[in-house]
């Protein structure tokens, strides 16, 4: 990940962001989910963010956790199948991650920032990180802001990208060999079960503010209504 070019598009973008999340409960701990769907560009939003606050000149100390570090074990994410219903289901742990994260950080404890590795499929115990009266959490990942932790933010950030455009944006990770189109059956589970999250939680709509990173160069922020 590099920081966004001072120059450039999308570091205003990000800055006139920036400027905004500091400004929300000054003093306080505010807790920040950047949420969207797959190859929406949410991890690198989420870092660049932080590194744009760091830079401010009244900075916040920000901590930035990943849901996609308290993944469930593979064996209970696929135990009742495949489909798009188990992948918006029980991917995650979200006891595990108000326990680990949410319950500390408003006690102002430290947080731990991860409890499973999702490519070793193995339990992890990093160090706790301390927070400040002040920090602001930054978490990135998908269904943040499904019922189970709806009520944990204090403002959302929803990436407004396509399907069109995020499944073959994330598919190129994975190298050669994964099909770009959102329709086809090796991403039925993945495409599929964020339509099912679209439907139920209406991301968009209840989100602080929409920012549009089609364009990775360009994004435009809205302000939520």
């Amino acid at each position: 990940m590099r920081p966004p070019v001072p120059s450039s598009r999308r570091f205003a973008v990000l800055r006139e962001l920036a400027r905004q999340v500091v400004a929300l409960g000054p003093g306080e701990r505010v807790a920040v989910a950047v949420d969207g769907v797959d190859g929406a560009g949410k991890t690198v939003l989420a870092d660049q963010l932080t590194e744009v606050i760091a830079g401010l000149e009244v900075p916040r100390h920000v901590v930035r956790v990943s849901i996609d570090r308290f993944h469930r074990p593979k064996a209970q994410r696929t135990a009742r199948g495949r489909g798009p219903e188990t992948f918006y289901e029980d991917s995650y742990d979200y006891d595990a991650f108000r326990r680990a994260v949410i319950e500390p950080f408003h006690r102002g404890e430290p947080v731990t920032p991860a409890v499973n590795d999702v490519d070793t499929d193995q339990p992890v115990h990093p160090d706790p990180v301390p927070v400040a009266p002040d920090t602001v959490l930054v978490v990135d990942g998908i269904f943040l802001q499904r019922p189970e932790l709806a009520d944990v933010w204090d403002a959302t950030v929803w990436l407004d990208v396509p399907f069109a455009v995020s499944v073959p944006r994330g598919n190129a990770r994975f190298g050669d060999g994964h099909d770009p189109d959102p329709d086809a059956e090796p991403n039925r589970r993945y495409v599929g079960g964020q339509r099912l999250y679209l439907a139920a939680a209406d991301p968009r709509g209840r989100a602080t503010w929409v920012l549009d990173n089609t364009d990775l160069d360009r994004p435009v922020l809205h302000r939520a209504p």
